[in-house]
């Protein structure tokens, strides 16, 4: 199963910068990076911390689909 994001479009919507959004929830731009291409899956915390500032649920952004 391949982890799908919502966070390219949500950045999008409220007008964030990967380095912005980065600093928010307190990783590395290239953490957000990663996210967005698929290449990295977030920690439980981190996943909470992003769906947190967009003021959404975990499972609005994250989902899995079949590969």
């Amino acid at each position: 199963m391949k982890l799908k994001t919502r966070i390219r479009e949500l950045r999008a919507r409220d007008r964030l910068s990967q380095e912005e959004l980065a600093q928010r929830v307190g990783v590395r731009r290239e953490t957000i990076g990663n996210l967005e291409n698929g290449r990295y899956n977030p920690s439980l915390k981190l996943a909470m911390d992003i769906a947190q500032v967009f003021g959404t649920t975990v499972e609005d952004i994250f989902t899995f689909e079949e590969e």
